[in-house]
Formats: C-alpha cells, sequence, structure tokens
C-alpha cells in the first residue's frame, strides 16, 4: 500500500477533507516533491514588491502565506513523525493565526522564505520516502483527534494547493 493509497475517511477529521479533496490519485510523495518544486518556481518570480500585497486589511500578505504554509508543513511533519515512531501521547493543536502574528514572516524577503519552504519540503519528502509500510497506517491523536500518518501526507500537500489556489484566486498571482 505504501505510499499510493488515499487515506480512510476514519484516518483524519472531517475538517481536513477540503485539503485531502485536493490531492491528485497517486504516489503522495511523487505529489509532494512535484508540489513544492511548482511553488518555489511559481513564486520565484513574484516581485518582491508584490510579496507584502494583501488582498484585504486583515488577511495575510504573499509572504505570510508562504510562511504560514511552511510552519504549516513543520506541525504536520512532526506529527507524521510522531505517529509513525508509535507516539501515544495527543498531539496540541496550532493556531496558525497565533503562529503568523508571532513569526515576523513580512520582514523576511520572499526569496528566504521560499529557500526556506524548499528546505522543509526536503526534510519532508526524506521523512515520507523513508517510512517502513506499516507507518503509513498508524494512527495518533492531533488536535483532539485521531489521524493516520497517511492522512498527514495527504494533509500536506491539499493544505499547500489550498494556499496556491487562494494566492491565484485573491491575489491574482497567475496559475
Amino acid at each position: 500500500m505504501g505510499s499510493t493509497a488515499r487515506p480512510e475517511r476514519t484516518g483524519y477529521a472531517p475538517y481536513f477533507e477540503r485539503y485531502v479533496a485536493l490531492v491528485p490519485d497517486g504516489d503522495i510523495v511523487t505529489t509532494l516533491r512535484e508540489q513544492g518544486d511548482a511553488v518555489r518556481r511559481k513564486l520565484a518570480g513574484l516581485p518582491e514588491s508584490l510579496a507584502g500585497f494583501r488582498y484585504a486589511a486583515d488577511k495575510w500578505s504573499v509572504r505570510e502565506v508562504v510562511g504560514h504554509c511552511t510552519d504549516a508543513e513543520r506541525v504536520f511533519a512532526y506529527r507524521a513523525l510522531a505517529f509513525a515512531r508509535g507516539e501515544t501521547a495527543p498531539l496540541p493543536a496550532f493556531d496558525e493565526n497565533q503562529y503568523a502574528r508571532m513569526a515576523g514572516h513580512d520582514a523576511v524577503p520572499l526569496a528566504a522564505l521560499l529557500e526556506e519552504f524548499g528546505d522543509v519540503r526536503a526534510a519532508t519528502l526524506h521523512l515520507f520516502r523513508n517510512l517502513p509500510p506499516d507507518a503509513w497506517t498508524r494512527v495518533g491523536t492531533a488536535s483532539g483527534k485521531p489521524v493516520s500518518v497517511r492522512a498527514l501526507a495527504f494533509i500536506t500537500a491539499g493544505h499547500v494547493a489550498h494556499h496556491v489556489a487562494l494566492l491565484h484566486e485573491r491575489y491574482g498571482i497567475p496559475p
């Protein structure tokens, strides 16, 4: 089964269906690799003058979206690591808005944020690429809900796909 099967709906909270549904069928490790490359290529050409753009006053800038995707990926990958290794203690929720407020991403050049995203994605790929087959079905508790390692891989890809779509729809970044 490895990294090609979609997660069972019982393997994640209903909230995450919106992310899992965005991920195409096929090998999730390949999807994560191709997605990471595409995101960096797409945003690398964006002028720094547009990286601070917000489509509304209370919304994140492009830089903050990239930083948020990186932070969330770290959280999802840690959860996958913990559960793959047999962690039984529940893991806490994370408040993405609090993280964004505290991160200072708008003070970091977009190129540096994209490099960081690429480095984090590379680490995520190493984690998922090297999981033993039985680790994919292990389940732990995060944010008070059960979630499987396989679901976390799909949630990671779907979360970025969600934000890339928002960058296109609301920020005007070409697809």
